[in-house]
């Protein structure tokens, strides 16, 4: 009898992309990390907490990463600032996601509407959309779903432009002739041959736009819009150490600007890994 050989398990599978992406399994890990402490983790002193007389302190036994200007603790602010900012940034990505691919498949026919999808991608994306997104907040009146719709805003052009140059390849394609040929409806040609050949694809952009989604945000709170004190975010921290950095204090402002370094590293880190595996996957 002959021998058959097994499929690898989807652990199997996912401790061998473990192995092979070191540097996306430690990405991954701050992420889940950060998040769960952030919602669930204890923290060595209230975010919102001020001690007038242990203001400015440099990273000590007590204080993990120093106190800020008004005594407060810059370790607890910055694990708690990260439970709004992911949040707002998970957000942002997801409705990104969620409009944006159907309007790259939208634009990826051959009528009439698919050209003026185009077009309106064109003349959107002739705005600066950074200046679009803090009008947006600042007229709202710092409204926190208005930030997502700014974070969403610079990334739904990218979802579009990636799917229609993605499906116009894939229609070209023999498979997609021959299940046209056969009388595939539309729904079954987007939904059983084109998705599943872009999903890949499709999971590198949205870890890309989380990053990206980060950097608008912290972008937003850095100018002073968006979350609003005494809620901790990385951008209105970095932004409040930004004036002690020239007496010497630098931890106020460079610990939450690690912490985003760090969670764009880690999401560009996972895409590269996405990427790599989707690309093996076609070989």
């Amino acid at each position: 009898m002959a021998d058959t050989q097994l499929a690898p398990s989807r652990a199997a599978v996912l401790w061998r992309v473990a192995k092979e992406h070191k540097a996306a399994t430690l990405g991954g890990t701050f992420i889940v990390v950060l998040v769960l402490w952030s919602l669930f983790g204890p923290l060595p002193y209230d975010s919102a907490a001020t001690d007038g007389s242990a203001s400015r302190q440099s990273p000590n036994a007590t204080h993990w990463f120093g106190t800020d200007g008004i005594g407060g603790d810059v370790f607890s602010r910055t694990i708690d600032a990260a439970r709004i900012d992911l949040s707002l940034a998970l957000a942002g990505a997801a409705v990104a996601l969620v409009i944006g691919v159907p309007l790259g498949l939208a634009a990826s026919t051959k009528g009439r509407g698919s050209q003026r999808i185009v077009r309106a991608l064109d003349a959107f994306q002739a705005f600066p959309l950074l200046i679009l997104a803090l009008a947006l907040v600042t007229l709202s009146g710092n409204k926190l779903y208005m930030v997502v719709v700014a974070i969403s805003l610079q990334n739904i052009p990218r979802y579009m432009r990636l799917l229609r140059s993605e499906v116009l390849a894939l229609r070209e394609s023999r498979f997609m002739e021959a299940a046209t040929a056969m009388g595939a409806t539309t729904p079954r040609l987007i939904f059983r041959h084109l998705l599943p050949n872009v999903w890949g694809v499709i999971l590198v952009q949205t870890s890309l736009t989380i990053a990206n989604s980060i950097v608008v945000l912290s972008s937003l709170s850095f100018l002073g819009v968006g979350v609003s004190p005494p809620t901790p975010s990385w951008g209105s921290m970095i932004r409040e150490g930004a004036g002690n950095m020239s007496s010497g204090q630098w931890w106020i402002a460079a610990f939450p600007g690690v912490a985003v370094l760090l969670c764009v590293l880690a999401f560009n880190q996972i895409a590269d890994a996405i990427g790599d595996r989707t690309a093996r996957s076609y070989r």
